[in-house]
């Protein structure tokens, strides 16, 4: 399933929203940096929204430990965000006139006289530079060299049942330095980080998938299990794969030739060449051709145990055998950060944009709204406009867990997806039928009932809700103006009157019970290590999939880079080009019967029987037309070909 940073953290008050940024992420344009009364400019977004009054705990110790992030906002960010705007937009004249990332760097960049300054003012205060990049400056120091920095004092601050760092007024810059500071990130040492969802089995420890199966969907029905829906239902299929995803999505005879995919994860997995390999043999996938997979990783990793590095693996692994099994003549490059937390992703995605690893990038992990601060947003957004600049498309999951409410008690939606400069992707139930018919989708939303004792009927149909694709309307990031006119008003107004992003934008298959079969090395009970496969979903797979279909487009339109794709694909709105999803697309309520290992492996400790209703996704709904499940819809034959004419 999909990484989600800081999901669990223990004791966070999700409550609290984000403070609206006014035309801060509309366009991605940094707010303005407002003057105190000393003359400084203060950075909006830079103190936490859960660091009240309430909640504050005194003063900071000095002597206390600061590593900060000081981003520079670069010679033009006005700039940037409208040519980023411009070279995605279909109806522009500058419409995929791409910069190359020295060209970028070179107009937009910071200077070097800015890089200096921001230097010199922050040894000034006592700081230590500990790296620069064209992005940032990392400094570390004592609290009270930090206090002096940014022009405001750290207090600790009660957050739930833990106490944290932050500023307790806004950071600022001096006054002289406000054009050339975007944000400082770091004041605050909450936790960023990402976790696993339990669907994700770790690779060091073994996960199989009981049958019965079906090899396609409805080939096998559940004739001894009850009924459901006034019906018997079929077995969840073992696991889709390249040329039953290929037909539903309308490949065609494009396979991704010449393109460049990169995929972020963190870690990286060391049985990754092998896996891949041997799962395309395995399924009848194209074999991997020497150097069309390779890895660009940190010199060092940290914070393993901490992010539990060992279930990224099965992320990475996913993700790679979906791109290959879609676009099997895709050159894949795997970008491993260093940790699960923002600091070390974004590192990962500016290597991307920097080295212009890739025109297409995938993204399985991401957090909830409320966990994500306005200067961490601004950061994000940042290379994110950098990337469309160059012609490089962000491809982000959108969650697993619907409206959130389930999972937080909160309705939200995730981070960075709703980033108004990335494609959101969203996720469905998927039916192939025989000879690779694509039969139709529902919103992904799953809810779970298992078999009775006595096995004559399912315990509390349709039971609990278990994980649907995420969507929703943000709270913090208004509404983008590629959405307008797109976007129901009643989605888009939910949170804001005159509008927020509506996440997501597209959608592809996601639910584990109409899942991928992936192939990967674990550890069984034994302690040996070797190859297993396993159905698997999550928008983790819907993200590589989407970023597969768009390599195919690449291709249908001569290799050239479609870069940031939301504005073209909201210009495709409404035509056939799209599977326009709905939740009962057969008219009636849908459901497949699942077995499963009690012990994950084998039938020694016996089987659990379930049946899963499709199309439940928490309060979010699968309808006609655009909607906070799937988006536009899924791509449809002739949505690949349709690149040719832009």
């Amino acid at each position: 399933m999909r990484s989600n940073r800081a999901t669990v953290r223990a004791g966070v008050s999700l409550a609290a929203t984000l403070p609206m940024v006014a035309g801060a992420l509309a366009l991605g344009i940094p707010a303005a940096h407002a003057a105190d009364h000393s003359g400084r400019g203060a950075l909006a977004g830079t103190k936490p929204a859960w660091a009240t009054a309430k909640a504050d705990k005194g003063a900071a110790a000095d002597s206390s430990r600061v590593n900060a992030r000081v981003y520079l906002a670069g010679r033009d960010a006005a700039g940037l965000a409208a040519y980023a705007k411009a070279v995605a937009d279909p109806s522009s004249p500058q419409y995929g006139k791409y910069l190359t990332a020295e060209q970028a760097q070179a107009r937009y960049g910071a200077t070097k006289a800015q890089v200096a300054a921001v230097r010199s003012w922050l040894k000034s205060a006592g700081l230590e530079v500990t790296s620069v990049t064209p992005h940032y400056i990392a400094v570390s120091g004592d609290v009270a060299a930090a206090e002096k920095a940014f022009g405001t004092q750290l207090h600790n601050f009660a957050k739930g049942s833990k106490t944290y760092r932050a500023p307790a007024a806004s950071a600022s810059v001096p006054a002289e330095l406000k054009g050339a500071v975007l944000t400082v990130t770091g004041l605050d040492n909450a936790p960023h980080k990402a976790n696993h969802k339990e669907q994700l089995p770790p690779p060091d420890a073994v996960f199989k998938n009981a049958g019965p199966f079906s090899s396609y969907y409805g080939s096998r029905t559940a004739s001894t299990l009850p009924s459901a829906y006034g019906q018997k239902v079929p077995y969840a299929v073992k696991g889709y794969t390249g040329k039953q995803l290929r037909s539903a999505y309308g490949a065609g005879k494009h396979t991704g030739k010449g393109v460049r995919i990169a995929i972020t994860d963190a870690y990286a997995s060391p049985t990754i060449a092998y896996d891949a390999a041997n799962y395309a043999k395995q399924n009848g996938d194209k074999a991997w051709k020497t150097s069309q997979l390779r890895q660009v990783l940190p010199a060092d990793y940290t914070r393993t145990e901490e992010c539990g590095a060992a279930g990224w693996y099965g992320e990475e692994t996913l993700d790679v055998e979906a791109v290959h099994a879609v676009a099997p003549d895709a050159n894949v490059t795997y970008v491993g950060a260093a940790s699960c937390y923002d600091d070390d992703l974004l590192d990962s995605l500016s290597k991307i944009v920097d080295n212009h690893l890739a025109d297409i990038v995938s993204n399985s992990w991401g957090d909830i709204e409320a966990n994500q601060t306005p200067d961490l947003a601004a950061a994000y957004d940042q290379v994110f406009q950098f990337g469309a600049v160059e012609g490089i498309g962000f491809y982000f999951s959108s969650g697993d867990n619907g409206d959130e409410v389930a999972n937080t008690g909160v309705k939200q939606v995730d981070t960075p997806a709703n980033s108004a400069w990335v494609t959101a992707v969203g996720g469905t139930s998927l039916a192939v039928g025989k000879g690779d018919k694509y039969l139709w989708e529902t919103g992904w939303g799953t809810e779970k009932a298992n078999l009775s004792a006595d096995g004559k009927s399912w315990t509390d149909f349709p039971g609990a809700y278990t994980s649907g694709a995420g969507g929703g309307t943000s709270k913090t990031v208004p509404q983008p103006y590629y959405q307008k006119g797109v976007v129901p008003k009643g989605l888009a107004t939910a949170n804001n009157a005159a509008g927020n992003r509506v996440v997501p934008d597209i959608a592809a298959i996601a639910d584990p019970n109409t899942g991928f079969l992936v192939g990967q090395t674990q550890t069984f009970p034994d302690g040996t290590q070797r190859y297993s496969e396993y159905r698997i979903g999550g928008t983790s797979l819907a993200a590589p999939v989407i970023a597969a279909v768009q390599a195919l487009a690449q291709e249908a339109r001569g290799g050239k880079a479609i870069g940031f794709a939301n504005p073209s694909i909201y210009s495709k709105y409404g035509s056939k080009l799209y599977h326009d999803v709905v939740d009962k697309p057969t008219g009636k309520d849908l459901a497949v019967a699942r077995v499963d290992f009690v012990n994950g492996v084998d039938a020694s400790g016996g089987l659990t029987y379930s049946v899963r209703s499709l199309g439940k996704d928490s309060s979010l709904k699968a309808v006609k037309g655009y909607d906070d499940v799937t988006g536009v819809g899924s791509p449809a034959k002739g949505y690949v070909d349709s690149y040719r004419r832009h």
